[in-house]
């Protein structure tokens, strides 16, 4: 665990005397940006990230004979690959925010500034999901910071630049305003959630980079375009600098990975046949469709068929808005939510939890005398749900590492092992009694994803 950082030292909030205002005169529209630039671009760093990417072992390694014969066919090199991207500085003390498809996954991240200075940095946390990492500047100290404005406050039209480093030209500035709001599941690779768009060009190279108003704050940062060419056709996705700021407090408490907030409800957006059926004035809001018994959103008192309005005031049209609104209020706080239960509105307020790591997982990894030895297995619970983003409704034991002879036998790490030759599997002590019980034959009933199947073998 990292220790956490003493002092912080950013500003999450744009001073009040600071407006927003648009060029009112020629000599104003000649100027443009540029004050607003070269207050910026300091604090907007370019990232040359380094990885290793292992090589696959020749399937006759293992072999006594043909491992020497075919010593170096099959197999492949381990391969150095290199991603160039952009950061932002958000703490003096060097603390960056970049994407975790730039270095989630570094070995060796080198950071350059707008002034040509270089630091050896390290990343404190990183979260696929949300396309976000924090890294710390090794001996950065004094460095320029941008102001995080509160996203919430942004609104379609506005004028912003997007700042980064596309296809590694060197430091640049496009304009345009914000296009959308509460964009949901549209950026693409592994990110989800909620989204800014907007139409100032992004392009390879700029993820990471800071999207900013016009006095220079940053609303969000800069992720990912919708585009079937791969250049910028004018539909870019920022991550609002809300998240951001959870980000960051966490990295300085000293979380090495991202902690969200567990709802244990699934539901779906309100269609308007929903909405007529449900007395509703307008399709809005989600309605719960399934809810685990460990779930805060039970405890205080939903049920299925409750329909979410608000989060905090704020709107929810879909689960992955909600789950963005629960991130950015943080674990520990408590959000108010607007339900419709039977037909009447009323508010509900909500503890942000860790999802609960009960019953314990009770990890465990198969002996030499079970039918698939060195198969590491957890007892499903909350937190392994939440982990591995299993349904609500999941049981059994879950494969964290299929090993060796799993692997070769189909098992994939994050299947649910459901049953063993008929006999339905509870935990990770029933599965491994189960396997090492097995003489003759094994049949194995899996989850994975969203399919079930079963696996059956002669031993």
């Amino acid at each position: 665990m990292l220790k956490p950082l003493a002092i912080a030292l950013i500003a999450f909030a744009v001073p009040a005397a600071a407006q927003m205002t648009v060029p009112q005169s020629s000599a104003q529209i000649q100027m443009g940006f540029v004050p607003v630039v070269k207050s910026v671009t300091p604090a907007v760093v370019n990232i040359y990230a380094r990885r290793v990417i292992e090589g696959r072992a020749s399937p006759f390694a293992d072999d006594p004979f043909f491992g020497q014969l075919f010593q170096n066919f099959g197999g492949q090199r381990p391969r150095v690959e290199n991603s160039l991207g952009s950061g932002v500085i958000l703490g003096s003390d060097g603390i960056v925010v970049s994407n975790y498809h730039v270095v989630g996954q570094a070995t060796d991240i080198r950071v350059v500034l707008n002034d040509r200075r270089e630091f050896d940095a390290t990343v404190l946390l990183a979260d696929e999901e949300s396309d976000l990492a924090i890294l710390k500047l090794e001996d950065g100290a004094d460095l320029p910071a941008l102001a995080l404005r509160d996203s919430d406050s942004v609104e379609v039209g506005e004028l912003v630049l997007a700042v980064g480093n596309p296809f590694g030209v060197g430091q640049t500035v496009s304009s345009g305003i914000v296009s959308g709001l509460a964009r949901s599941g549209t950026a693409t690779g592994n990110a989800r959630g909620y989204f800014i768009q907007t139409d100032a060009p992004i392009n390879p190279g700029n993820s990471g980079g800071a999207l900013v108003d016009v006095n220079g704050a940053l609303i969000g940062i800069n992720t990912s375009i919708l585009s079937r060419s791969g250049g910028s056709n004018g539909i870019g996705f920022a991550i609002p600098a809300a998240l951001v700021r959870q980000f960051v407090d966490q990295a300085r408490a000293g979380e090495t990975r991202f902690q969200r907030p567990w709802a244990g409800v699934s539901g779906q957006p309100v269609s308007y046949d929903m909405a007529e059926g449900l007395g509703l004035p307008r399709a809005s809001g989600i309605i719960l469709s399934d809810m685990h018994p460990a779930s805060p959103f039970a405890a205080a008192g939903l049920r299925t068929g409750d329909v979410i309005l608000t989060v905090d005031g704020q709107e929810v049209n879909g689960p992955a808005e909600m789950i963005y609104r629960m991130s950015v209020a943080g674990l520990g706080a408590d959000v108010t939510l607007d339900v419709v239960q039977r037909g009447e509105t009323r508010q509900v307020s909500v503890p942000m939890l860790r999802a609960p790591d009960e019953p314990p997982r009770a990890t465990l990894t198969t002996g030499a005398r079970a039918a698939v030895p060195g198969v590491t297995l957890s007892t499903v619970n909350p937190a392994v749900m939440a982990e591995y983003d299993l349904p609500l409704t999941a049981q059994g034991a879950l494969v964290e590492n299929p090993g060796e002879v799993g692997a070769r036998a189909g098992l994939r790490a994050g299947d649910v092992i459901l049953s063993i030759n008929g006999a339905a599997v509870t935990d990770s002590a029933t599965a491994e009694a189960a396997l090492e019980a097995a003489e003759r034959r094994l049949a194995l009933d899996i989850q994975r994803g969203q399919r079930r199947l079963t696996m059956r073998f002669r031993l």
